[in-house]
């Protein structure tokens, strides 16, 4: 087993910390005990608390289309494809415990106080909805009359609703319910 770099410690311990009680009432002095380093190691690799924040968010986006990437390579089909990112956004909501997306949480509770945060957070909405664009392209490409645009739209935004909806209530349930719906816009 290869042995983790403090660097990646500090931000595995900070993700997890930021993640699950948020940015705010997260402390250096916690990361710092519970990453069990000097504080000197935490400022050898990060300047301030901020820039750790934006290490989770890189590691965060990097891990979220790496896992659909994994999740979904053996599937070829576009519409298939296209469910199957309804598959891959349940698992992670309940690999979460339904504890809801980073990237809504932490545009939630740092909001425009930080206008990077917030630049960030747009950018990787914008890049999901680019990569379902993508997917629906493809389906697109065999139908004729179909609004790629509109369904582009309305499959990113059915899935935030579903993960915002799960969260709510601690289940599944609003992933299935999207899912015929997507399956009706997809015929």
């Amino acid at each position: 087993m290869k042995k983790e770099k403090v660097q990646e410690r500090i931000i595995r311990v900070a993700s997890d910390l930021f993640y699950r009680q948020g940015f705010n009432s997260t402390g250096i002095n916690q990361i710092i005990a519970e990453a069990d380093i000097a504080i000197g190691s935490l400022y050898n690799h990060f300047t301030s608390k901020n820039d750790l924040l934006q290490a989770y968010l890189i590691k965060e986006e990097t891990e979220w289309f790496k896992g659909f990437e994994e999740h979904s390579a053996k599937i070829s089909e576009p519409k298939q494809k296209i469910l199957s990112l309804l598959d891959y956004r349940k698992k992670l909501q309940k690999s979460s415990k339904f504890g809801g997306c980073h990237f809504i949480k932490i545009s939630a509770e740092v909001g425009d106080s930080s206008p990077v945060v917030s630049d960030f957070v747009k950018k990787h909405k914008g890049k999901q909805k680019e990569m379902i664009r993508t997917l629906v392209n493809g389906y697109a490409e065999s139908k004729k009359e179909f609004d790629a645009d509109l369904t582009t739209e309305s499959i990113f935004l059915l899935i935030e609703g579903a993960v915002v909806s799960s969260t709510i209530n601690k289940n599944a349930d609003s992933f299935d319910q999207i899912q015929k719906m997507i399956e009706v816009q997809l015929p």
